[in-house]
């Protein structure tokens, strides 16, 4: 199943809640070990703060990848979307993950609280995180010098 080529195809109103850097996707999807049979990708498909530079351009080109797959989406305004740049997976099933005071957030808006904005009208949510960083680039976003964008 490969949701890119149906998702300009679907009416209903949809909202996407998904991470940039899925790790189930990283791990069994884009370096699975029987892919990898010299173990490039071991430490990182395990750890992403142990990635090399050219697996961080990589995984950064994924991310583009499916933002691109969801611009013609994002531009419906019944639809919502909430990408943020964790390395997780199944964000929506646990409450430790959904509505918890650890809960993932872009522009300190936790994913619940994005979700019911969507889903009783309240406001659009169209919100995607910056790119994953590390280091002077991580040092910068903590500092605000660099924010989440947001879809128009």
């Amino acid at each position: 199943f490969f949701p890119q080529n149906v998702i300009n195809h679907i009416r209903t109103p949809l909202f996407i809640l998904n991470a940039a850097y899925d790790s189930w996707q990283i791990q069994s999807s884009i370096a699975p070990p029987s892919a990898d049979p010299h173990g490039y990708w071991h430490d990182c498909r395990l750890n992403h703060a142990k990635c090399s530079a050219s697996q961080l351009r990589y995984l950064q080109g994924f991310r583009t990848q499916m933002l691109n797959a969801i611009k013609g989406f994002s531009m419906s305004r019944e639809n919502g979307l909430f990408i943020n740049s964790c390395f997780a997976h199944c964000q929506s099933e646990r409450q430790d993950t959904w509505f918890a005071d650890n809960s993932p957030e872009i522009r300190n808006k936790p994913i619940a609280i994005a979700v019911g904005d969507w889903y009783f009208d309240r406001t659009a949510v169209k919100v995607v995180d910056c790119p994953y960083m590390r280091g002077a680039q991580l040092d910068k976003q903590r500092n605000g010098q660099a924010q989440g964008i947001k879809i128009k």
